[in-house]
């Protein structure tokens, strides 16, 4: 099916996530050039276009497709990776023996499978929107078109950008600065709306003001913002207090890094003065629970940032595409972290996973509404096989989904109007294939890790 292509959804339980959220019993969806172009009762749209192509949701939830804040593909070799020595014992020890050491042992072809095996899996989760931050310094040039090809491939919505950074050298900093630039300004050759982009770096703790500033010049006729780590673990602060005298989000703010297009991942370590900058800039704040957990990093202060009107959104870090995971880690991590079960509320994981992702998507398709079910939407959207077994309101939702929902009830994946997945048949992307291909790549990639020094 082409963008271009009518077709009518019918017989579906819609979810808008409209604000206020509602839910329509026997919904419909009439999807036209990658839009939603009339929602109602499916009688109605039915009568309306009776001759338009009908996809039947057979009683399943019909909604919006999950967003995803901030990811890394690259991280997918990394799955069931032994990695040598004594066990890592904190994040500066994660980041030199295992990430700075894999990303360095990618070559093009493993970017691009490993974007792939990513997007297998956006796909069979329900995630149509991806922006991703990646890394392969031994293979820099045109990394981000082996990304956008993947991507095209599957037919996702995705946000890429390659990470700046000093630990690779003088030439592996401009080479960054250079592949950023480049890959921005073809995507305008490209011309599929589906892809966009931003300017990528690492953070502050490998990055000098020369280079901050390079990348803030090298930007400046771009139109873009920056997707930045900030304060993931307190070595960044200590790090820029110590090189610069100032905190990371101060440094930032001073460098023109930061702005209402710009996305700061993290933010576990920032103080009450740093969230005044973020929330005074408009800079959206990504929260990656299960990462943060995983690397032993702590719990960043989401509710304090949210009400201080820090837009804080929802991403993975690279730990798979499978959001609803991220709403239940997010749930359980910080009633734990704070020892309070009242802490995390289903509605605050509601308004970072579903209206601020789509705020942070609105700022890469400005011109097109994205996560939710109203006329002139995108038409990115999944069918859901869940079937409560206790009353379902648009009230009592995230507890659903927190408490309900998983990751193979999942059906159908639209995004643009084209059909991805459907009965969970992947339809863009061969999935065996590219399982076995990157198994054979990830052997080489692995052997190369071993050989690398850290």
């Amino acid at each position: 099916m082409s963008n271009r292509d009518e077709l009518l959804i019918v017989n579906g339980r819609l979810i808008t996530w409209n604000d206020p959220n509602e839910m329509i019993d026997g919904g419909g969806l009439l999807l036209q050039d990658g839009r939603i172009a009339d929602i109602g009762s499916s009688a109605a749209l039915i009568a309306k276009y009776p001759h338009t192509k009908q996809l039947d949701a057979g009683g399943q939830l019909v909604m919006p497709g999950n967003i995803v804040a901030h990811t890394h593909f690259y991280g997918a070799f990394a799955r069931g990776m032994a990695i040598p020595g004594p066990a890592l014992k904190d994040f500066p020890d994660i980041l030199e023996r295992l990430w700075w050491r894999l990303d360095r042992a990618l070559l093009d072809v493993d970017v691009k499978y490993s974007a792939l095996v990513s997007l297998v899996d956006a796909i069979k989760h329900g995630s149509t929107t991806v922006i991703d931050h990646h890394a392969s310094p031994n293979a820099i040039n045109v990394s981000l078109d082996q990304i956008a090809d993947a991507v095209e491939m599957a037919g996702v919505r995705a946000a890429l950008c390659y990470e700046v950074s000093d630990r690779n050298g003088a030439e592996g900093t401009q080479a960054g600065i250079e592949e950023s630039v480049r890959y921005l300004y073809s995507l305008q050759d490209r011309g599929n709306n589906m892809l966009a982009g931003t300017f990528g770096m690492h953070a502050s703790l490998s990055l000098s003001d020369e280079t901050l500033a390079a990348c803030v010049d090298a930007a400046k006729d771009l139109d873009t913002g920056f997707h930045i780590h900030v304060a993931e673990h307190n070595v960044d602060e200590y790090d820029s207090l110590h090189k610069y005298g100032k905190r990371t989000i101060d440094r930032l703010a001073d460098a023109g890094i930061l702005g209402p297009k710009s996305i700061v991942a993290h933010a576990i370590y920032v103080d009450a003065r740093e969230k005044e900058i973020l929330r005074d800039t408009g800079t959206f704040v990504t929260h990656q629970p299960r990462s943060n957990m995983n690397n032993a990093v702590g719990a960043s202060d989401i509710e304090g940032m949210m009400r201080m009107g820090i837009p804080v959104c929802l991403g993975n870090d690279g730990m798979g595409n499978n959001m609803w995971a991220e709403w239940k880690a997010t749930y359980l991590m910080h009633k734990q972290f704070h020892g309070d079960p009242r802490r995390a509320n289903g509605y605050d994981i509601a308004q970072m996973a579903i209206y601020n992702n789509a705020k942070l998507a609105g700022m890469f398709w400005p011109d097109l509404p994205i996560g939710k079910l109203v006329v002139g939407a995108a038409a990115d959207i999944i069918f859901v096989d869940y079937h409560a077994v206790t009353p379902m309101t648009a009230g009592n939702l995230p507890w659903h989904i927190i408490f309900g929902f998983e990751s193979g009830m999942v059906t159908t994946t639209i995004a643009g109007g084209k059909l991805l997945m459907h009965e969970r048949n992947l339809l863009t992307l061969d999935e065996a294939a590219i399982t076995a291909r990157s198994r054979e790549l990830a052997v080489d990639v692995w052997k190369r890790f071993e050989e690398l020094s850290v």
